[in-house]
């Protein structure tokens, strides 16, 4: 194994370095929060398509391919077709509003100050999601060095809180596209082919095993219309996707360099599929589906490549859990620290004094202990991403899709929205249980229902700020660094029901 423990050593080295790196080019809080909003097409697919594939879709999604065929890539695939329904219909759109996070981006739309609850909601799905990367280090720490999970949590988590602590989304931008070629030549240019090889090609796993694990819906289209609920309308509007679309220089760039990312996790989804159904027949007996991953890379492949699958896989969940952090730590100091101390800067831009950084600084760092010290209590991976996933859409989805395509939709109409949809899912999550289908199936349309009524039964949202909206939608806006053009005294009449 030692040539395999240089090469993950090197990785992990290299990821400091590129942290330092980070640190020095961040001057400003949009460089630390957005990355100037300067990247182009190649890096912004990149970084785009690293953040969304992470351990659930690359441990998660090979031991789906092993648990239930070629079908097991629905997951991902519902994540690679909500990327791509983002970019194609909103990411110009959401790039123009020059905000920091989806909160903002309600209180544009809504007028008034989008308020603490929004943010709480968001907060929580980005912690849970940073949590459940976090955890995912003790698989891959398992198979290299034979440490107990505590140990690799911490191992993993430290080095991620240092990076994304040092240079903001600079650094996570540089290591989210060694990430991405790293991942690209582990998985899909040296994994995928070695496990069809040695499982005897795709004849051998055809006679192997049963004609369902090749049927495109075995999985079942009920779980598939899950997976669509929750990941393609998760990818619509997660703080932690949001905030790479902020980062795109232009409206192409985000149209197109996500549109590349989603098709690259279509393919993504496949491989893996494949992967675990190779693996299947290789090891037919495994106890766990999501061993897998880790059973084929330690048993079948040679040093040195699986020293670069390892890193493949750590790069996919250091990609979340990194991306993750700076959303949480974002949304943690911008929509809720500064609201509670009465201090909220609302703008977009550029300009910033240096303490901004400090002060976003400080949020990863802290937010960064407290997601080691979460997951080192948590077992349940599983549970802790559904529970924030359904969090997301059934509270959030219906506001942040109604502001963008219903004009008559109101800040009461929102507020009652995130309340009883989130209300609703962890009401039914307690009554059906977390695993279940039936919260975010309900909790849903309790929001959409909520929001249609309480819309149409309250004054329309005041016409001052809609304007400011559509110029912001535009890219039209007057305002110093893309400051709020919400008028005061449209503010002032819709403060009170903010979201």
């Amino acid at each position: 194994m030692a040539v395999d423990y240089a090469v993950i050593v090197v990785y992990l080295a290299g990821m400091l370095a590129m942290g330092w790196w980070g640190m020095r080019r961040t001057k400003s809080k949009s460089e630390f929060l957005v990355a100037g909003r300067r990247l182009g097409p190649w890096m912004y697919s990149g970084t785009m398509a690293a953040i969304v594939l992470g351990g659930a879709s690359t441990i998660g999604g090979v031991g789906l391919g092993y648990k239930h065929g070629l079908s097991g890539a629905w997951m991902v695939l519902t994540i690679g077709l909500g990327l791509l329904a983002l970019s194609i219909f909103f990411s110009a759109r959401i790039a123009r509003l020059k905000v920091y996070t989806v909160s903002e981006m309600l209180d544009l739309r809504y007028g008034g100050r989008a308020g603490i609850i929004s943010g709480v909601v968001m907060w929580a799905y980005t912690l849970m999601l940073a949590v459940t990367s976090t955890i995912a280090y003790a698989t891959i720490f398992d198979v290299l060095f034979d440490v107990n999970r505590t140990v690799a949590i911490v191992l993993g988590g430290t080095i991620v809180v240092a990076y994304s602590t040092l240079g903001g989304m600079w650094s996570i931008t540089l290591t989210d596209m060694v990430q991405f070629v790293v991942k690209t030549i582990g998985v899909l240019l040296l994994l995928l082919p070695i496990a069809v090889v040695k499982a005897g090609g795709f004849s051998e796993m055809k006679a192997q095993l049963p004609t369902e694990y090749f049927d495109p819906l075995g999985i079942g289209g009920e779980t598939i219309f899950t997976y669509v609920l929750i990941y393609t309308f998760g990818m619509l509007i997660g703080q932690d996707i949001w905030q790479r679309v902020f980062t795109a220089r232009s409206d192409s760039t985000a149209r197109w360099g996500g549109t590349v990312a989603g098709t690259y996790c279509l393919v993504y989804a496949i491989a893996g599929a494949v992967i675990g159904t190779a693996a299947k027949v290789m090891y037919p007996d495994l106890a766990s589906a999501d061993a897998a991953f880790a059973t084929i890379v330690k048993d079948e492949l040679p040093m040195g490549v699986r020293g670069l699958v390892l890193a493949a896989a750590l790069a996919a969940v250091m990609s979340t859990s990194s991306g993750a952090l700076i959303a949480c730590a974002t949304v943690a100091n911008n929509d809720i620290w500064s609201r509670l101390r009465g201090a909220v800067v609302r703008d977009g831009g550029g300009g910033e004094p240096h303490d901004e950084v400090k002060g976003n600084r400080a949020f990863i760092l802290i937010m960064g202990i407290a997601v080691i010290l979460i997951a080192i209590a948590l077992n349940d991976v599983v549970e802790a991403l559904t529970v924030a996933y359904n969090l997301l859409v059934g509270g959030l989805l219906v506001p942040i899709l109604g502001g963008l395509l219903w004009r008559r939709g109101t800040a009461a109409g929102a507020l009652a929205a995130v309340c009883v949809g989130g209300v609703a899912v962890i009401g039914l999550m307690a009554v059906y249980g977390i695993l279940a289908n039936q919260p975010i199936y309900y909790g849903l349309l309790a929001s959409l229902a909520v929001y249609v009524v309480v819309s149409l039964a309250t004054p329309p949202t005041d016409a001052a700020v809609l304007a400011a909206w559509r110029e912001r939608l535009a890219g039209r806006d007057s305002s110093p660094s893309g400051a709020s053009t919400t008028s005061p005294s449209a503010a002032s009449t819709t403060s009170s029901s903010g979201v």
